[in-house]
């Protein structure tokens, strides 16, 4: 009997497609080899720090490499029902066949692909987890957005629909799972292993059941509908650093069952792929993805136009969807600047198989087109343009969204992790090159010292208090602030639609059915994240700066040391994520037949105005309180994590002075001593210089 790992390994690539995915996955990853080197610098670094520091400095240069070596920025694939995200991601990934790219519209998984450089004794893994009882209740009793929206409404005849189709979802699934079903909820399972019968059991909803299936048979899509997350561990070819792909359900589907996993996932990354169909490429009927993404910076959106092969003629019709995106973007207030790629998942595949004998012939037609008018990036300079799977795989977009993901990373989230780093290592860092000082000043009779170190240590944990409460008390006033103006924001904006309304009825009467845009509303909200973002900044950099003085002042009055010989990096202020859940669909942003039906049902022009205050309340305050409960406490811890990490490093140096400065001659001798023994004065010098310019980053 063969083992399923086996089997694994069986089924993988010939050597010749593993040489031929390894050359192509290789194309536009440049800057991600340069943040690599980069990583590779500052760990070296830090090695030399740690070899010339205590035990104490040690401890924590060890536990800065393993964030530089655990790092794995995230990129949140969303995209259309239909428009090919899954195939891109496998393609992104070297394996056109690894996730199932054919899921129930019902399905909400979220996969994870945790992509590692090639490494001989890494192991395959596979973590799967399941919603809870509320999670699931919510999903299948209520009908998602659209059951919520239809029930508040009144629409009873769409609610009653919604309610039919999510009954026989529920009975589908306890057909499958028998009595395990209660049980399973709320659980994970992990594997070290996976295959595609193993993705396709948790992820891809199969066919009706048979009696097989009812009866317990582990069969396709088994536990599809009952899984939350999918987590797969895995390397691939040429990737330089860690990379974590992650791939949502899609978000036009009909009840909007998707919608708040999608907006986590994108909140939870810094990049977020929007992959469209060349068919429907984000015309006004996709106001909801539209949504979403128009609160993310345009530096941080890179749209994907896939199944451009379906196209008759790719060279006169691909300017023209661009064009089309523009106006749609700038009309619907979508982000302007966001890169557009042009591409085909399909002619990925078949460059990665290095078989394009399998192409329907229109797709094989638009491929010749292609390639013969496309004006290539330098993404694909390494690529010998006359070998066919080359070709098919320049052409298929994949280089070009490599480069835009690997620029960003190297940009964004990878300068920012380098600098935070290397600010920590130079803090770290003062209390070796202070011993020369401290050696030189021992030597000074005349040196005044103002604390002794029971003092000194006294106004540290003073300072780490105050410091700390002070940022804890700013933080409660800006949450404070940050609530009361979006709670009157959302009076403001009730009070305005209900006087339209009721404008509405005053000149055209209860027959004409009224709308009303919620942009305004949306603007106003962003506003206030603005400067809820601005105000958290400025308090962070404000702690860090009244804190380094306090420090500053401390080794003077304990060591002597000037605070230009003495001078402390700051950490920059952590990133405040975009108000991603401002996209969530509310009932204003529908024009369907249950919303003219709840217009038809009032009587009366109170009733109107009561209902619909109502309504738009109980609409809006998930908003409002997602933005207030959610984000901005997410924002004060993480402010909060990074201010008491450089209060804890500075604790530290503190420590380490002040050991050696009551060790005496002695001991400063020592440990001078062992830093020329170890590292080499000449060798911190470099790694203090290469500090210094990673942490200047902004």
């Amino acid at each position: 009997m063969v083992c399923r790992r086996c089997a694994v390994n069986a089924a993988g690539p010939s050597e010749a497609e593993s040489f031929l995915r390894t050359r192509l996955l290789a194309t536009g990853f440049d800057q991600l080899r340069e943040f690599k080197d980069a990583t590779g610098e500052v760990q070296g670094a830090l090695s030399s720090i740690g070899e010339a520091g205590d035990e104490n400095t040690r401890r924590r240069i060890a536990r800065l490499t393993r964030q530089l070596e655990t790092f794995e920025p995230s990129v949140t694939m969303i995209g259309q029902i239909k428009s090919g995200k899954t195939s891109l991601v496998n393609a992104f990934v070297g394996q056109p066949d690894l996730l199932p790219a054919d899921v129930n519209p019902w399905t909400s998984v979220v996969t994870s692909l945790h992509l590692y450089p090639e490494a001989a004794d890494f192991r395959n893994s596979a973590s799967f987890r399941f919603f809870d009882e509320d999670e699931w209740d919510r999903l299948v009793s209520g009908g998602g957005r659209i059951g919520e929206l239809a029930s508040r409404a009144g629409a009873d005849e769409e609610l009653e629909k919604i309610k039919k189709q999510v009954a026989e979802m529920r009975e589908k699934s306890r057909a499958r799972l028998g009595r395990k079903f209660e049980v399973m909820l709320g659980q994970q399972r992990d594997y070290g292993y996976f295959d595609k019968d193993l993705i396709e059991r948790y992820v891809c909803l199969g066919d009706e059941t048979d009696d097989n299936a009812a009866a317990g048979q582990d069969g396709q899509g088994r536990f599809a509908d009952i899984t939350k997350s999918a987590d797969l561990h895995l390397t691939r070819p040429s990737l330089p650093v860690r990379i974590c792909i992650r791939d949502t359900p899609g978000v036009n589907d009909t009840f909007m069952m998707r919608e708040q996993i999608t907006i986590r996932a994108i909140r939870d990354s810094r990049i977020c792929v929007v992959v469209l169909s060349a068919h429907q490429a984000l015309s006004s009927a996709d106001l909801a993805l539209i949504r979403l993404i128009t609160h993310v910076r345009s530096r941080d959106v890179i749209i994907f136009v896939n199944r451009i092969d379906e196209l008759s003629d790719p060279a006169s019709e691909v300017p023209m969807i661009a064009r089309s995106i523009s106006d749609t973007l700038e009309r619907h207030n979508g982000p302007a600047d966001a890169e557009v790629i042009f591409g085909s998942a399909l002619w990925a595949s078949a460059a990665l198989k290095g078989d394009k004998s399998g192409l329907p012939a229109g797709s094989a037609r638009a491929l010749k087109t292609r390639s013969e008018t496309a004006q290539f990036s330098e993404a694909v300079n390494d690529l010998d343009l006359q070998d066919p799977a080359s070709m098919a795989w320049a052409v298929s977009g994949i280089p070009e969204l490599q480069s835009a993901v690997a620029s960003r990373i190297a940009a964004g989230l990878g300068a920012a992790m380098l600098q935070r780093t290397s600010a920590s290592g130079l803090n770290l860092a003062t209390s070796i090159t202070a011993a020369d000082q401290l050696a030189v000043k021992s030597q000074n009779p005349e040196q005044e010292v103002h604390l002794d170190s029971t003092a000194g240590r006294q106004q540290v944990a003073a300072i780490i208090k105050n410091r700390k409460a002070a940022l804890s008390a700013e933080f409660d006033a800006i949450t404070t602030a940050f609530s009361e103006r979006m709670n009157r924001v959302q009076e403001s904006f009730l009070e305005r639609a209900t006087a339209s309304l009721v404008l509405h009825l005053e000149k055209l009467g209860e027959k004409v059915p009224w709308t009303y845009d919620p942009a305004g509303l949306r603007v106003l909200l962003n506003s206030s994240h603005k400067v809820l973002a601005r105000k958290s900044t400025v308090a962070f950099d404000t702690a860090i700066r009244s804190a380094a003085h306090d420090f500053a002042a401390v080794y003077l009055k304990s060591f002597g040391l000037q605070p230009d010989e003495f001078p402390l990096a700051l950490p920059n202020a952590p990133r405040v994520p975009p108000p991603v859940s401002l996209g969530r669909t509310i009932a204003l942003d529908l024009q369907g037949q249950w919303w003219k039906r709840w217009w038809m049902q009032r009587r009366g022009y109170d009733a109107y105005a009561a209902a619909f205050t109502n309504l738009i309340r109980e609409e809006t305050d998930p908003v409002v309180q997602e933005l207030r409960d959610d984000m901005a406490q997410d924002i004060r811890h993480q402010a909060c994590a990074d201010f008491e990490a450089f209060l804890s490093e500075q604790e530290s140096v503190f420590d380490t002075l002040d050991r050696l400065r009551e060790g005496g001659e002695a001991e400063i001798a020592a440990f001078v001593e062992k830093q020329e023994a170890t590292a080499g004065k000449r060798d911190l010098s470099a790694a203090l210089q290469l500090l210094r310019k990673y942490s200047a980053y902004e």
